[in-house]
């Protein structure tokens, strides 16, 4: 079985003054760098289906509204290193089209080549994931799309092939 896509394509990152986000056609993951020897009990982290807060010792490092709704009860937290904290949503909206803007409505938007390149990774993910390749993908398992190429117009996941005959 071969890796995951995300795993295999590597990630578009979106750069912010405390970490990094990055998203996939269905997580949002959150990367936010914490002063190092910081333990569990230091942190305090709320997920909601529509919003976030994180502190660290009592400092809020990131608190909004976010850009679209996810899944609350499958939205997690974790310390790492007890100086990385990685956070993962569940988007709600899992096709390609949903590609966030920014991580929160007001926040952290991903400047135009960043949102560019993300919306690319999801199409190419979701092209991976799509019946028409269903043929080719069972004779060759090990086909791989991640050095794929996409031109033209793929915003909102690109062409819809869904009324193609199967």
């Amino acid at each position: 079985m071969s890796a995951p896509f995300e795993e295999r394509s590597g990630v578009v990152p979106c750069g912010t003054p405390w970490g990094r986000w990055y998203q996939t056609l269905e997580e949002v993951f959150i990367e936010v760098r914490v002063p190092p020897g910081t333990r569990a009990k230091d942190v305090r982290c709320s997920l909601g289906s529509r919003d976030i807060a994180l502190a660290v010792c009592g400092q809020e490092l990131l608190q909004g509204k976010l850009f679209d709704s996810t899944v609350t009860d499958e939205g997690t937290w974790t310390l790492e290193d007890r100086q990385l904290i990685r956070i993962v949503l569940m988007k709600t909206n899992r096709d390609a089209g949903n590609c966030w803007t920014s991580l929160l409505e007001n926040e952290y938007a991903a400047d135009p080549w960043v949102q560019d390149q993300m919306q690319r990774k999801l199409t190419l993910e979701r092209f991976q994931r799509e019946a028409i390749f269903f043929f080719y993908l069972h004779q060759n398992p090990g086909f791989d799309f991640s050095g794929a190429e996409i031109s033209g117009n793929y915003s909102k996941g690109g062409p819809d092939f869904s009324s193609l005959e199967k």
